[in-house]
């Protein structure tokens, strides 16, 4: 697959994603507080974990731009269908959390406060942070590349992890972001299958139909 084909793709796939934010962000209703759970007071809130959490939009193209291409297109819509579930939650039940305040001095504390002054306060569930690393994760992962998989998925757990230390979703945010992405991965996938099996089937049709003219010519 060309470069051309894959900055088209990951246009089409990532860009989805940020129409479906921008729509979210455009409700003015109420938001809904989501409460912190015991796993989230785990994780305690660092503005360090910022670089980590902003590696993610290096993964992203990373995965667009290094994986196999016949996965391109199923990352694509992958992407694009977390972006149409995700616009229609963040357009009936606007969520968001209690953010902690940044403590002046603290490493990261510039970063990630640039960051809060550009976000969404709300848009938290679900996570697309979540949905979209455990989507460009599962298309970085290779058996023939063993090393740089196991790599991928500890860079994919590290964001995760950054996600809550930096309050910017919270464990369930992050968990049903994660859910979205296995799930639109193994939709696409199913579909991408049920497609290549029709495929045979048409030709072997096609095939029938020609013999059987040719008989009774």
């Amino acid at each position: 697959m060309t470069l051309l084909a894959r900055l088209r793709f990951m246009v089409l796939g990532w860009g989805s994603v940020g129409v479906a934010y921008t729509t979210g962000r455009l409700i003015t209703a109420a938001p809904t507080v989501l409460p912190e759970t015991a796993l989230d007071r785990l994780i305690p809130f660092d503005p360090a974990g910022i670089w980590l959490y902003l590696s993610f939009f290096v993964l992203v193209p990373l995965a667009f731009l290094t994986t196999e291409g016949e996965r391109v297109r199923s990352l694509a819509r992958s992407m694009q269908l977390c972006a149409l579930v995700s616009a229609i939650v963040f357009i009936l039940w606007p969520t968001t959390l209690i953010y902690p305040p940044v403590p002046t001095g603290a490493a990261g504390a510039s970063a990630l406060g640039g960051l809060i002054a550009s976000d969404s306060a709300q848009n938290c569930f679900p996570s697309l942070h979540g949905a979209l690393t455990l989507l460009c994760v599962v298309a970085l992962c290779n058996r023939r590349r063993p090393v740089l998989s196991v790599l991928a998925v500890l860079w994919g757990l590290g964001i995760g992890w950054a996600v809550i230390e930096t309050r910017r979703h919270l464990a369930i945010d992050l968990g049903a972001g994660v859910v979205l992405g296995c799930a639109s991965g193994w939709l696409v996938a199913y579909v991408n299958r049920r497609r290549a099996s029709s495929v045979p089937a048409a030709t072997d049709a096609e095939a029938a139909f020609e013999n059987t003219l040719e008989t009774k010519t």
